[in-house]
């Protein structure tokens, strides 16, 4: 080595502050705005949570409120049957133990089949449920849709007519059984219609209305009919 040259310098270089932000710069804090995020994804799902458990409070309150209505709507645990056996005819008025009457003794003349815009005669239309008639009374009150509901749903083998005093908006009758209804779109009524619209509980099982007087009073038509 001549002594011109200058001495090598063996010691390291100083890391310049460029160097130094290259090597040692902090990477960006993800996790800090992940956290900042937090709150807001939590405040999201606590409304959710909040706003179903609003929404699903009524309905298990209603299932847990409602649970007779809802049984009341699935079944016919509630028809009240009795065994009658007693079937003479009577020309005097009949104090009978339902309201409306699901049998017992009754005028020798039946009503006519169909709906009926007045009260009927109790020992007339007993007579029909002793042919296997179905009986739909309804309170008079009820509305004129209600009422046309209602005849839409009358067997052919029915009569229907209004009558003050029931224990509930409609009743349907057959001979020895009976079922008090909500209202005039009680699904019930289908089913007790299902399970005794075809008159097995009557006595005379298999005999219509038709034929019957077409007066509500029980009056005889012209010829008079008789059973």
């Amino acid at each position: 080595m001549s002594d011109a040259e200058p001495p090598i310098d063996s010691a390291p270089a100083e890391a310049t502050d460029e160097t130094y932000d290259e090597t040692y710069a902090e990477p960006p804090v993800v996790e800090e705005q992940r956290s900042s995020r937090s709150p807001l994804v939590l405040a999201t799902v606590g409304a959710v949570l909040v706003l179903g458990a609003a929404l699903a409070a009524p309905l298990v309150d209603q299932a847990l409120r409602g649970e007779e209505q809802v049984q009341r709507a699935l079944d016919l645990t509630l028809v009240e049957t009795w065994e009658i056996t007693d079937r003479a005819h009577t020309t005097d008025d009949v104090t009978y133990d339902q309201t409306p009457p699901a049998g017992g003794e009754h005028a020798p003349i039946w009503l006519a089949c169909g709906v009926y815009d007045e009260p009927v005669r109790d020992e007339n239309a007993v007579h029909d449920l002793e042919h296997g008639t179905v009986w739909i009374t309804h309170d008079p009150a009820l509305s004129a849709d209600d009422v046309e509901a209602l005849a839409a749903e009358l067997p052919d083998n029915g009569i229907m007519s209004p009558r003050e005093g029931l224990p509930s908006p409609v009743v349907v009758t057959v001979w020895g059984a009976q079922l008090q209804l909500d209202s005039a779109d009680d699904k019930r009524l289908g089913l007790f219609l299902e399970e005794y619209g075809d008159g097995h509980t009557a006595p005379e099982f298999g005999v219509t209305c038709e034929g019957g007087t077409p007066d509500p009073t029980g009056a005889l038509p012209e010829e008079g009919v008789n059973a």
